[in-house]
């Protein structure tokens, strides 16, 4: 039988955080052959000078960072630039590749007009924005097999999404009352370009509400729920907000959901193992007694899981969604993988199937 030739990928963005999680995915993938990985700051330099774990090992050789102007043709271009970037250079990435997977929030949203709201900048190429797929396989697995515009997600936003889902697809909601989310995040969620904020002395120890409103994510929630942003007297809206706390990978998403009738915990496990029975990544989280009874970041670290947890109150039609992941696997570089996995009709887990360790 032939073996299909490796399909060619390069990389714009290498030396960020998430950049480099790509990296290190993709050059264990069986399947895959990087062929370049650019840096607009770094050109030059070794690709283990920025992330030291990605030492040459097992007789790969190092490997240079290229200009991005010097990236030839590949097959799949994935795109790990800081926001606005992509807006700018997307006709030309279309060029390098037949597919490009976005990890930016630049063709998140479907309408130029969020841009303004939530990014206050006018979106440069909103004709793309039409056929860009919003890139979460659990949500829009048949659109990613066809997309040649794959958009990442933001990470809160991810976890925020799968926790909230299957409530609302049960129609269990009360639209009349708000969804009630808070996200603790980990500083590599920052960036790798230090500021202020992310400097040791001023983070280390700190628990942080950096956006209690008005978080970018937001839109990205209201988007793919189906549940309006803005509160009306029909419906509660989104309350979206966001904490720093002292990690350096993982997030916590805690969201408070109103029902229209009491829930039980066995109508929940019902109804999320209904949504969730056949997905890889997605693992439910609930146990009687343990520290790990619910989803904990601290496990996932390096995982492209995203477990989910659950707790009815019934004395107030409460349910409250727990949904933990790491922000750089599946909220970024493991999620962007597990897309091109979809698109590209191999197993979705290849690539991505390291379970984690404890203790850490």
């Amino acid at each position: 039988m032939m073996v299909p030739s490796p399909v060619r990928v390069a990389i714009i963005g290498g030396s960020g955080y998430a950049g480099g999680e790509l990296a290190r995915l993709l050059l264990d993938h069986p399947l895959v052959t990087v062929t370049q990985i650019a840096s607009a700051h770094h050109a030059g330099h070794y690709l283990h000078m920025l992330h030291p774990n990605l030492r040459p090992a097992f007789g790969r050789a190092p490997i240079r960072l290229v200009a991005p102007a010097t990236l030839e043709a590949c097959d799949v271009l994935f795109v790990a630039q800081a926001h606005g970037a992509s807006m700018q250079q997307i006709g030309h990435y279309l060029e390098l590749a037949p597919r490009v997977i976005d990890l930016s929030a630049d063709f998140r949203l479907r309408h130029a007009a969020d841009y303004a709201r939530w990014y206050s900048t006018e979106h440069t190429a909103p004709e793309h924005l039409d056929h860009a797929v919003y890139g979460v396989p659990e949500l829009h697995r048949a659109a990613i097999r066809e997309a040649r515009l794959i958009s990442g997600a933001g990470c809160l936003a991810t976890a925020a999404i799968l926790g909230l889902r299957p409530l609302v697809q049960a129609g269990v909601l009360d639209p009349a009352m708000p969804l009630v989310i808070e996200g603790k995040v980990g500083s590599s969620a920052a960036g790798a370009i230090a500021d202020g904020g992310s400097h040791h002395p001023d983070r280390s120890h700190a628990v942080r509400s950096y956006a209690p409103t008005g978080h970018r994510h937001t839109a990205e929630i209201s988007q793919e729920l189906g549940w309006p942003v803005d509160r009306s007297p029909q419906h509660g809206g989104v309350a979206f907000s966001a904490t720093a706390v002292e990690l350096v990978r993982g997030e916590l998403v805690t969201a408070h959901a109103f029902t229209r009738a009491p829930l039980t915990d066995g109508d929940l496990w019902r109804l999320f193992r209904t949504a969730y029975r056949d997905e890889p990544f997605i693992r439910l989280v609930k146990e009687r007694t343990g520290n790990y009874r619910y989803p904990e970041p601290k496990l996932l670290a390096g995982t492209n899981f995203c477990d989910i947890g659950f707790e009815a109150d019934p004395t107030t039609h409460r349910i409250v969604i727990m949904a933990a992941l790491d922000n750089l696997m599946k909220g970024a570089a493991g999620n962007a993988v597990q897309a091109l996995n979809v698109a590209m009709g191999w197993d979705e887990t290849t690539g991505l199937r390291f379970t984690g360790i404890h203790p850490n």
